[in-house]
């Protein structure tokens, strides 16, 4: 037992708050098709794929904007991981554990010809 406490806490998670391809959502800053066109001009458009994040009541507007996505076959669902994350208290309290769910979407090429149909329009 011993032994795997060492492991455990000799492991080395890397931080991947730091990936350009992630769109943190939030359900109280911006409104939602905000979150649907930057998935869809930008990231999407440069990246290839794009992760949606969110944590505790912003997880329903994650799940809303990736099937607003898939439903308009823009993008296709490649990986769902759902965890825990503890968030610090402003007061120095106990942490408090939060939802967190990431969706990661890779695009379809019904988005490339989308974009350029609009590229024409304008």
């Amino acid at each position: 037992m011993e032994n795997l406490t060492k492991g455990v806490n000799n492991m080395n998670i890397s931080d991947s708050s730091n990936k350009k391809n992630r769109i943190q959502v939030s359900n109280t800053k911006k409104p939602l098709f905000f979150y649907v066109n930057l998935a869809k001009q930008k990231f999407m458009q440069i990246y290839n794929e794009v992760e949606l994040s969110a944590l505790g009541m912003a997880i329903a507007t994650v799940v809303t904007i990736a099937e607003i996505l898939k439903n308009n076959g823009l993008a296709v669902e490649k990986k769902i991981a759902t965890s825990t994350v503890d968030i610090k208290n402003e007061s120095g309290g106990r942490p408090i554990q939060k939802t967190k769910i990431e969706i990661l979407l890779r695009k379809t090429e019904k988005l490339d010809e989308f974009m350029a149909a609009a590229a024409e329009e304008n």
